[in-house]
């Protein structure tokens, strides 16, 4: 935990500040003024978790195509998009498309659809990425993605992570 005044906390944060309570002499009626006023911050606190919007994790599969490149190029490209992208999971590709598998942290599906939807073309300059357009997109929820696995169905287990050829 850190200290600070209420409500100080940086953003993404998910600690609390820790608040001086200011306490009398002694006595009963100092012991429950102390007590209303830590269930009054506890409550404080409570409001604003419900208020902050949850994230969740889901599994998202973007396929790129495009016209043919060369392969040390493609494999530069992704190797630069892993780097960029810490929670890219494992890139397989060819000459003329790739598939990207990777965890993102968003609120609902529509938030997480958006940022892959997003990804290729906002790293297409900096990671030096062929001028591929997307043409799959998959998004599933950390449970649906499990039981897929568990059931024997779904993606099949990832290549080690990494960017690796078809």
């Amino acid at each position: 935990m850190r200290r600070g005044r209420p409500g100080s906390s940086p953003r993404g944060t998910p600690e609390r500040a820790l608040v001086s309570v200011a306490r009398g002499t002694g006595g009963a009626a100092d012991s429950d003024g102390a007590e209303r006023a830590e269930g009054a911050g506890t409550a404080a606190h409570r409001q604003r978790q419900e208020e902050r919007p949850q994230t969740r994790l889901w599994h998202v599969t973007l396929s790129v195509a495009g016209p043919r490149t060369p392969l040390a190029e493609v494999r530069r490209g992704l190797e630069q998009l892993a780097h960029d992208h810490p929670f890219l999971l494992t890139s397989r590709y060819a000459t003329d498309h790739a598939e990207i598998r990777y965890w993102e942290e968003a609120r609902d599906l529509h938030d997480a659809a958006a940022l892959a939807l997003r990804l290729w073309g906002e790293h297409r300059s900096s990671a030096g990425l062929p001028p591929w357009e997307t043409v799959g997109l998959e998004v599933i929820d950390r449970t649906t993605y499990h039981q897929r696995l568990a059931e024997g169905y779904g993606p099949p287990p990832a290549v080690p992570v990494g960017v690796h050829p078809y």
